[in-house]
């Protein structure tokens, strides 16, 4: 019996496929019935990181989504899109005036800093009373999506030459690059939509070190990262295999050695004293922890 390969597996994805493609491409590299999810949709234009989890780490899907994100991206000024991308149906504009210079660019850009709320795009894995919103949109319904908050930390201008206008991102979940062109081109006065749009970087993983779709499939099984990667941002602890049999069975464990810059309720890394990650607890009163996940691989 071909034994079971738990781990993350970083895809430097191309365009012109799903994220789910992706995940349908890697399935044949790893043994029958082994479970592969993805940490976050890539639109079919966009190219970079894909973080796919494999076997045990489909549980910790949820810790890589946190992440901080980085993406490069070219806006296309002076038109607008029903996807807010190339890949959707564009309209030039029409009455338009002398293009905005790039002092007016980085004016509007700051407004988007810090906490704000994005609307979704409608052509977006955004749910409408439970369904995608991209299903309702394709059968021509109506789409009404909420504000969301999300959180961009930096905006820089990488090149501007109108109509073309390239940004580097960096920002936390859930944030739209679609919809950041969209809302660019709004308050502009132009239109805008993404052109392209790459992934460089999701956390410590890095589209330098990402694997092609090509890439032979023993190499591809021998490039898994640990389990624990996917929670590299959150604090470790260390159990005793006796403390750690109490967590396992779902009782409260008082550990002897919590940081003390950890606070009630934060979420932490358990790791047995051979330093592999067995579960995530949260962190109560007096060290106090409970299990939140526990992995049995």
């Amino acid at each position: 019996m071909t034994a079971a390969l738990h781990g993350l597996l970083v895809i430097d994805k191309p365009g012109g496929v799903t994220s789910r493609d992706v995940v349908d491409r890697v399935q044949p590299w790893f043994p029958p019935r082994t479970r592969i999810g993805h940490t976050g949709t890539l639109d079919p234009l966009a190219t970079g990181v894909l973080v796919l989890c494999v076997g045990a780490a489909t549980r910790l899907t949820e810790y890589v989504q946190r992440m901080e994100k980085v993406y490069e991206i070219r806006i296309r000024l002076g038109a607008r899109s029903d996807t807010d991308d190339a890949d959707g149906v564009v309209a030039m504009e029409s009455q338009m005036g002398e293009p905005p210079d790039r002092s007016a660019i980085e004016r509007y850009l700051q407004g988007f800093l810090g906490e704000t709320e994005q609307v979704p795009p409608v052509y977006s894995a955004a749910r409408v009373a439970g369904r995608r919103a991209y299903d309702l949109a394709r059968r021509g319904r109506e789409v009404d999506l909420k504000p969301r908050k999300v959180t961009i930390y930096a905006i820089d201008v990488l090149s501007y030459a109108y109509p073309s206008l390239g940004l580097g991102v960096r920002c936390g979940k859930g944030t739209y690059m679609r919809s950041l062109a969209r809302d660019l081109g709004e308050q502009l006065g132009c239109g805008a939509y993404v052109a392209a749009l790459r992934r460089i970087r999701i956390g410590p993983f890095n589209v330098t070190n990402a694997l092609s779709l090509e890439i032979d499939r023993t190499i591809a099984c021998t490039r898994l990262l640990p389990l624990e990667a996917a929670v590299a941002e959150l604090p470790r602890l260390v159990l005793s295999a006796g403390e750690l049999a109490r967590l396992r069975q779902g009782q409260p464990v008082t550990a002897t050695d919590v940081p003390g810059n950890l606070k009630p309720g934060q979420e932490s890394a358990v790791f047995d004293e051979a330093q592999r990650l067995a579960a995530i607890a949260k962190i109560g009163g007096q060290g106090r922890l409970t299990s939140v996940k526990v992995l049995n691989c």
